[in-house]
Order: structure tokens, then sequence, then C-alpha cells
């Protein structure tokens, strides 16, 4: 959640205040004059928040310094005034981000302010101006620097770290972590949050391994916010009259203070009447024909036939919203919809009905920034795009944006958003992430989303994160968050939600092999196991113990009073319990070897049934008598032989062992006719009538069933303990179950103590033993070896594992290592390292591979999977969190690229959108980079650089900056 940058960040402070609030701001300015803050202030053109002052002179007093704010508030401010007292000292500031997309913004803000001599950019596969004063990098970039050594670093002064809750994501979220524990010591650390719950534990952690921290928190929103609910048109109203049109109902009651809603706000009397006027699930989906509805736009609002009766709420089309927004002067909007197919489905529904919000004037402007920006797209790719519906779909002032455009694309349209061109974007969640785009209003199409396994409710955290843009600061007096009404909502349920303005930041820092090589090169062993556990991940493990070492104790003393209530005069009574639950044991075991015997001897008997035999069943679902109709199978799976019987009323069945669980009886024979059909019924009813004929004739020799003695009788095992408990002196006790009743409670609670210690003792130094079995796989393979004085060293091949930082770092190393990939050509090279980086979706069909199955490339996608299977398999054995499995979705359209063919060649028999493959292409070229400087033998590091060169082409190749 981005601030935006300082001119956004500040419009119309002055506008906004009091004349006491301008009079006060007046004494805070004269409080600060001659500071190098002052200086600041006057560079800016308007004036700070309290918290904003308040993080500058921590910053300024030579204290780090977190900033949790909401979106839109200006905290970035405080990140740039860290910039300024770096330049006015001569000295370096980096300013890193999670994402490309906000370096390349950040380092645009930047440039403006100082000069393009004075400012860098470092994002992977960008570089300008490495060496100046101010570079902004992302997150990974600093991190790499750190290990390295780099003479970068040289006069660092500041560090700002925006977006640092992103330390919680799964994936990226240990580098932000890293990066903090091993900045050297005299660099002032400004980190940038969002609102999050526990601020203050984050800020205790940052003072622990940073020093002096100064925790500014504000949740004071700049732009008040309006929670909304948008109710679909009913198909007539009441009195016949043309259907009402989508309309904006508020979701609290009128009495409530959107800005403070408290805990659980009223509701709308409007809303919920208007909620409880029609059965759950009448409504249409968004944008899709309902039941007895003609499909595409319905401007007139006609009636249709089929369609729901008088009052009946439907969900609203989206482009009706958007209209509805319009006609309420709610543009420009984000409207967020958890699916790229919805998004672009959405803008296509706008272009089917005809809307369009823009002027003449706009639209003009429109395509001369469009042409402008896409020059560089070469003009036979430009069909494969969708270019022309692109920029058709712009002009009209409506958008998409998701991961799977084109970059390009992308930024376009955060342009056009940003001057006002485009009215309105339908974005998936991605958007709610780093990138300066805020909105007068934020609609959410449902509160439902696919987390990748299952459909998941959008968490309160999510909620405020994704409305957060709502609302600009110095242009809107108010922001506006909407959700289209939808079946499910709940309104109590969305006030939850939308009143909840904080969720707590998790650390998802984990080792890695990597990390591990370099912190053993860098300072050993033992000094690297007192780094991991300064992180913020055991820090909260660490925080937790608390609260479990408290219930522990809670425990133990209700342990000593149990222990006190069940003793006996007579003599030991634990000793006495241990008799007790050694028999209750015994018997159990008994009881489920005979159950097992008899299921064997059950699934024999039907096994050994063949058709014609007239069975009685003596007991279980089927008792009475069948005759069999087809033979069971002896490989019928759990269920064991299922034979198909005719029963006496003339149904045919499945008998299984659990319908016999007494065993069957053989009582006759009765003739089945050849080419019997159980679907016909008088062939059913035929053999129904020779069935009952045999049963009357008393045709029965029965063989099959056979009464079986239970075992326990003989156990002497079972007999010695049944003696041993009469013989105990507990036994005659009077108050004997009730001593019992408490051992029984003093067994069940110390079973929790033993599971609580255990938790307590993973927690305690988890990291460590994670890192620990982490070396030991590394030690296996001999990327580090053991020294004389008992530590690790790093060994030659563990030299260069340093320098891959990719997820799957290990085994890029172990292929490297091995010669898996020697002989390749550049394409070839580039196409078995995407195995390796890409993360899409699986395909059961087995994918092409260029060259065939006998070719070089198959043979090295062999080998690859190979040292994958036992990197596994070391993995599983030393309990290491797996090496992901090669996934070979991007084997031949990353071959082709790289051999030179056409975009729509690429992607032609792929489900890979164009926008997804130049992503999935520069993380190939990352890693790719990786190689180029790691690979053991020249003629691969040559052949790592040459495949980079014939990736970076086309739309690949074009850079934003």
């Amino acid at each position: 959640m981005h601030a935006g940058h300082s001119t956004d960040a500040g419009t119309g402070h002055e506008a906004e205040r009091s004349p006491a609030e301008r009079y006060a701001a007046s004494r805070e300015r004269a409080r600060d004059a001659g500071s190098e803050l002052a200086r600041f202030r006057e560079l800016l053109g308007f004036d700070l928040d309290p918290f904003q002052v308040d993080g500058c002179r921590a910053l300024e007093e030579g204290r780090g310094v977190l900033v949790a704010a909401p979106t839109g508030a200006g905290k970035t401010v405080v990140g740039e005034f860290a910039v300024h007292l770096a330049v006015q000292a001569g000295r370096k500031a980096f300013y890193t981000t999670p994402i490309k997309a906000l370096s390349n913004q950040k380092y645009a803000d930047l440039v403006r302010r100082y000069g393009p001599d004075s400012v860098g950019l470092l994002t992977g596969d960008t570089t300008v101006n490495g060496e100046a004063p101010v570079v902004v990098m992302t997150t990974e970039v600093l991190r790499n620097m750190l290990y390295a050594g780099s003479k970068t670093l040289d006069g660092l002064a500041f560090v700002v770290m925006d977006e640092v809750h992103y330390l919680a994501d799964r994936f990226r979220g240990p580098v932000w972590e890293e990066v903090i524990i091993h900045l050297p010591d005299d660099v002032q650390l400004v980190s940038l949050s969002a609102t999050v719950s526990n601020a203050e534990e984050f800020g205790d952690w940052l003072e622990m391994v940073r020093g002096d921290t100064a925790v500014v928190v504000s949740e004071h929103r700049p732009v008040p916010l309006w929670q909304h609910v948008v109710l679909g048109r009913s198909a007539r109203e009441a009195d016949g009259s043309r259907p009402a049109g989508p309309r904006l109902v508020d979701l609290y009651a009128g009495s409530v203070d959107p800005t403070d809603p408290g805990t659980n706000p009223p509701i709308s009397p409007e809303l919920m009447a208007a909620m409880r006027s029609a059965p759950r699930g009448s409504q249409g989906a968004p944008g899709r024909p309902g039941r007895g509805r003609r499909k595409g736009p319905e401007r007139g609002g006609g009636q249709h036939r089929g369609g729901p009766p008088p009052g009946v709420r439907r969900g609203a089309p989206r482009w009706e919203v958007v209209e509805t927004l319009d006609a309420d002067a709610l543009l420009p909007a984000i409207y967020f919809i958890f699916s790229r197919a919805g998004c672009e489905g959405a803008v296509q529904q706008c272009l089917a009905a005809g809307l369009r919000l823009t002027s003449p004037a706009e639209e003009s402007e429109i395509r001369a920034v469009v042409e402008e920006r896409c020059a560089t797209i070469p003009s036979e790719d430009l069909d494969v795009l969708g270019y022309w519906t692109w920029v058709e779909s712009l002009a009209r002032g409506v958008a998409a944006h998701h991961a799977g455009m084109l970059p390009l694309f992308k930024e376009t349209v955060e342009e056009l958003f940003s001057r006002g061109l485009v009215k309105v974007v339908f974005a998936t969640e991605t958007l709610a992430l780093g990138i300066n785009m805020p909105a007068r209003t934020v609609v959410l199409e449902k509160l439902v989303k696919w987390d990748g396994t299952a459909h998941v409710d959008v968490t309160p955290g999510e909620y405020t994160q994704l409305t957060g843009r709502a609302g600009r600061r110095g242009i809107d007096v108010e922001g506006h968050a909407t959700v289209v009404d939808h079946p499910g909502l709940d309104p109590i349920a969305l006030a939850g939600l939308a009143s909840k303005r904080l969720y707590p930041l998790r650390s998802s820092f984990r080792p890695t092999y990597n990390m591990a090589v370099n912190l053993v090169a860098q300072v050993g062993r033992e000094r690297a196991r007192e780094v991991l556990e300064t992180s913020f991940a055991q820090f909260q493990a660490d925080r937790g113990v608390v609260g479990l070492a408290k219930q522990a104790q809670a425990h133990a003393e209700a342990l000593d009073g149990y222990a006190k209530a069940m003793s006996c005069d007579r003599g030991d009574f634990a000793e006495y319990l241990g008799l007790r639950r050694a028999l209750s044991a015994r018997e159990t075991d008994l009881s489920r070897a005979a159950s097992q015997r008899r299921r064997a001897e059950v699934s024999n008997q039907l096994e050994r049934l063949r058709p014609g035999d007239l069975v009685e069943v003596p007991s279980g679902r089927r008792a009475g008598h069948v005759v069999v109709v087809a033979q069971g199978q002896a490989t019928a799976g759990f269920e064991g032989p299922t034979p198909t019987v005719l029963t006496s009323e003339g149904r045919v069945k499945r008998l299984t062992v659990a319908d016999a669980a007494a065993g069957v009886q053989v009582v006759g024979q009765v003739r089945v006719p050849k080419g019997f059909n159980a679907r016909n019924p008088q062939q059913r009813r035929d053999l129904q009538s020779s069935m009952r004929a045999a049963l009357t004739q008393g045709r029965a020799g029965a063989r099959g069933a056979r009464e079986r003695r239970s075992t326990a009788a003989d156990d002497a095992e079972l007999a010695r303990l049944r003696s041993a408990l009469r013989a105990h002196p507990c036994h005659g006790c009077p108050d004997r179950e009730d001593h019992a009743r408490w051992g029984e409670r003093y067994e069940r609670l110390a079973g929790e103590h033993r599971a609580l210690v255990r938790r307590i003792e993973s927690r305690t130094g988890s990291i460590a033993k994670v890192f620990d079995r982490t070396c030991d796989v590394l030690r296996t393979l001999k990327y580090l070896a053991p020294t004389d004085d008992g530590g690790l060293r790093v060994t030659q091949d563990g030299r260069w594992l340093r320098r891959l930082y990719a997820e799957n770092d290990l085994l890029l190393a172990e292929c490297l290592r091995r010669h898996a990939w020697d002989g390749l050509d550049a394409a070839g090279l580039a196409a078995v390292v995407s195995a390796v980086v890409y993360g899409g979706r699986r395909d059961d069909a087995e994918p092409y591979v260029p060259g065939g199955p006998q070719g070089r490339l198959a043979k090295a996608l062999e080998a690859t999977t190979r040292v994958w299977s036992e990197l596994d398999d070391l993995e599983t054995a030393h309990r290491v969190e797996a090496t992901s499995e090669l996934e070979l979705g991007l084997v031949a359209p990353i071959h082709r690229w790289a051999n030179g063919r056409r975009l729509d060649a690429v992607l032609q028999g792929t489900e890979l959108a164009a926008g997804d493959f130049v992503r999935w292409c520069k993380q190939v070229i990352d890693v790719l980079d990786q190689v180029s400087q790691a690979a053991p033998t020249g003629a691969l590091r040559a052949t790592a650089g040459q495949a980079v060169e014939a990736l970076r082409r086309g739309v690949v190749a074009y850079s934003s900056v």
C-alpha cells in the first residue's frame, strides 16, 4: 500500500486545516527553525502531519524509525527526508521496494527532485547510475550486495524499506529480515509499513537488532472512507413500472461515523430491508446473463420473460455499476475482480454495452500517450498482444490491470489512470501493492477469492489494503469503498471487515541454502546461529513461548492437585491405573486382531462365490437370501471382493464385507441364464421366482460360515493382567472408582502437558535448528566441510553456491556441479533453466520438448529431474523444506523465443498470457545471469551470457526507464 510521492502525499493540507490547527502547525515549524527538517519543509510546498513530523525528527536525532500509517497518509515523506539528510551530509541513501514497478516509480520521483546525475536504479535487470548518492533498488539487490560485501555500500547512511510489511510474504519476505539483520550498525533504517496491529512488537524487534528505533503509528485516514453496497436492479418494480438501475446504499446506519465506526456498528435499515426482500441466491452472477435473461447489454432495461418476480434482487452487471458510479460522480474507480479472466471480461462487457467515459479531447490525449509509449513494440506482435482492442477500451476510459498483461500495457494503464484519463480499472488484488494509483472509489465484486487451493474469505487486512486506495488526498473530500451485492453477502460480516482496520504482521523467515553458505563464509557456523536467532521469526516464536510457558506452569500445578486427589492409602494407585490401561489395550488389540481375521475370512468366502450360488446372509444390511449373478474380483480394493447379487426383493446390489460381517452360507444353487441382464426387469423377476422355488424345495446344503470362538479366553497375557489387577491392593479400595476418575483426568492433562512441552522445545531456537538441518544437507553434498575446531567452512563448490540467489538455489548448484547442462546451446540452456524457475499451473499432458525424447535438451531435463529426485530424498531425510518440483510448461515457449521466433508462434498452443510469458522470461534471464557468474566452466558461463542476450529482445527487452 503505497502512500504516493511527496506532491501527492501533501497536496491540500492547508485547505483541510482549521485556523487553530494552522496556528499549531506554525508553532511546530518555529520549533524546528534552523534544522534540516525546516529546510526540507520549505522544499515541499505543503505542511506535514504530526506523524510525519515525529518520524522526521527521530531521523534527524540519529534514530531509526518505523512508520505505520494507512494508504495515502504520506508516510513516504519520512523516507524522502532520509534521502534529504543523506544528500545534505554528502553520504548515500538507498531506497528499497518490493517490486520493480514501485522502484521505477520512486526513481522517477527522486529524479524530478535531485536530477538524473544524483539518482540511480538497480532492479536486477536494470542498472542506471548504480554508484549515485541516491539509489533506488529492489530489496533482493541490496541483500545480494550485503552478502557480496559490495563497495557500493561504502558511505551508506540511510536505508529506506518501503512496504516493509511485505516481510510476511511466504516466498520473498525473508529477504527483508536478511537485510535488516545484516545492514552495518551505523546505517539508519527507515521502515515504512501499512497499519498493522502489532507495530509495537515489530518496533521492539527493530530496537533489538538495529538499536534506538522510534515507532510512529497513525491510524488516521487523511480522507474519510464511506462504505457502501451496490444493489442490483429488480426485474420490474412492484407496480409494474420499468426496472430501477443499480443503486448505492450506505453500509452503516446514519448515526455511525465512517472514520471511526467502532466495533459492531449498526447496519443501515435501508440495506437490511433490501437484503430481506429477496430469497438467498436469487441474484445472477455479475456480468453474466441470468436464467431467462438474454445475453448482452440491457440498455433499455426492458422486461424479459422468465425473469425473477417483482422485488427480487439480481446482481448488477459490471457496466451498470460503472454507469451508476459515473452518475453519482464517483469515478475514477478501481474495480477489484479476483480473476484475470474476470477483469478482461469486464472490459469486454463495457465495450459491448457501448460505455464511453471520456470526452473527445481525452480520447485524443489517450491515443497520443499510447502511441508514444508503445512505439517500441514490433508491429508483428500487436495482434497477438490484443493491442487494438486494448487501445479502443483505453480510448473509452476503461482498462484491465493484472499480472497476465504485458508490463508495458500495465504501466501505460497506470500512467493514464494517474492522469485522470482512464476512469475505471478492473484489477486483480496485485494492484493493491505498491504502485501509486489512488481513486475516488474502490469496488469489490465479491468477498471471496481463490488462494490457489480453495475459495477463501477476504480477511480484514486484505479488505483494508484493497479499499485503502479510495480517496485521493488533496483532490477528494471523501473516499468510497463499495461492495457489489452478490449471493451470500452478509452485511453484518461486511461491517466486521470494514470496521477492523488492523491486521498482524507475521514473519515468514526461514534459512535458505544460499543464506547458509553466505553466513558460514562471513561469520562461521556458531555466529551464524546467533545471527539467525535475532530474526523477527525467532523473536515472535520466543514471545509465543512466554504464553506457552505460563500455560505449562498452570498444567504442572493442576497435575500436582490431580496426583493428590487420586492417591490411595492402600497402595500405588498410579501403578494400579497402569494395569487397567494395559488390560484395556490388550483387549483392544485382541478385538482388532479378531476383527481383522473375521474380515479376511468373510473376504475369502465372498471371493469363492460363483454365479448361481444361493446364499444366506445371517446378519447385517443384506440379511436374508440372495443369488450371486456376477463374481466378485479379488482386486476390488479396500472393500475386498464385491460379488453382484439379486436380493429376495428383486434388487441388484453389490455384497461387501461390511454387508456380511458375520459371514455367509451357500445353501443351494439356482440356474442363472446365460447373458442375464440385471437391468432387465423381467429377467430379474424370473430369477427371483427361481430363488423362491429353490428355498421352498429346501435344497439347503449349507457351506460357508462356521462358528468362530473368540481367542480372548485363550490369551495368556490377558489372563495375567486380569490376575495382577485383582491382586493389586488398590483393587479392593471402596473409593477405587473415585480415585480412577482423578487418575483419568491426570493422564489426559499429562498428555496435553507433554505436547505443550514439545511445542515449547520446538519454538526455542527453532530457526537455528532449521539452519543446522540445512547445513547438514550442505555438508552431505560437500558445499560445507567440517573444520578442526568443530565448526564449518565453505568449500570451493560452496563459493559459487554463494552466487546463486534463486528460489531453487541448491538444485541449480547441483545441476551445474554435475555438468547436467554441459553441451547445451543458448536456447537449450534457457529452456532447461525455465523448468527450474517456472511455477505455473501443472498440466497432466506430457509437454512438448524441442529436439524429441532423445535430443540433447530432453536428456538435460532428464538429468535435472534425477538431481531433483535425489535432493528431494535428502531433504526429506533431514526434515528440510523440499525443493520445488520441475515444471516443463515453459520449456518449449522459452526455447522458441530464444531461437528468435515471433511472439504469436511462441505462445501458440499454450495457455500463457503475453504478460505472463514476459514476466517468466525476465525471471529466467535473472537466473541465467547468475549462472553466467557461477557456472564452474567457462563454456557454460559463456552459453548463459548468450542465452540472456537471446531472450532479452522484443517485448521482453522493453524497460520502462
